[in-house]
């Protein structure tokens, strides 16, 4: 007997359709077997958050203990972003927080080490300052040479440093990316982006 493809795919829709229909129509047993199963239930208290990852902003709550540690990550239904749903890697949050190999202390390499040190973050921060300062200091533009339109260069006062750049993060909002860029304009820094994919 010779079947064509409608006919093969029309036969096995059915009959796929027919044992699900069959399997949902049987009632679940009390050990859980032959049906539904129950998902495991954490209790905790909700604390609202966001996810860490890209610029869309959904919101989660995370379901913390008695002792303040984080046992899961739910997305949040009252927000009007995501409405509860998480894509796959806020869904994986709670892996990102719960993680043996995440660094949650400063490390510091000098040049020419061969190991890491844990520092205070108020040494980082300072080290962050003084090397941000030191290195516009030292490449600041008060005046560059400009094409004056007729083959010469004229001196424009310019007020910039082109040995600086900052790439913002992902979960940077609207009033964190206004203070950000105004403190690199007030310093002189051209190069500035905040690209949530790179």
């Amino acid at each position: 007997m010779k079947v064509t493809r409608r006919q093969f795919l029309k036969f096995t829709s059915g009959a796929i359709g027919a044992a699900a229909a069959a399997d949902l129509a049987r009632p679940a047993k009390a050990d859980g077997a032959g049906g539904a199963q129950k998902a495991p239930i954490k209790s905790g208290k909700q604390v609202p958050t966001l996810c860490p990852y890209c610029s869309v902003g959904c919101a989660q709550i995370a379901m913390v203990d008695e002792k303040g540690k984080i046992i899961d990550i739910q997305g949040n239904p009252d927000s009007p972003i995501n409405e509860g749903t998480l894509c796959p890697k806020g869904a994986a949050t709670w892996q990102f927080v719960n993680n043996d190999q995440r660094w949650t202390r400063v490390k510091y390499r000098a040049p020419g080490s061969d190991h890491w040190e844990e520092k205070p973050l108020d040494w980082a921060m300072q080290r962050i300052a003084e090397l941000t300062k030191q290195t516009r200091d030292a490449n600041f533009n008060e005046f560059q040479g400009m094409p004056d339109g007729k083959g010469g260069t004229v001196k424009k006062r310019v007020m910039n440093t082109y040995a600086l750049a900052s790439l913002g993060g992902a979960t940077m909002d609207n009033e964190w990316n206004y203070a950000h860029q105004k403190l690199f304009h007030a310093l002189g820094v051209v190069y500035l982006e905040n690209q949530a994919r790179i």
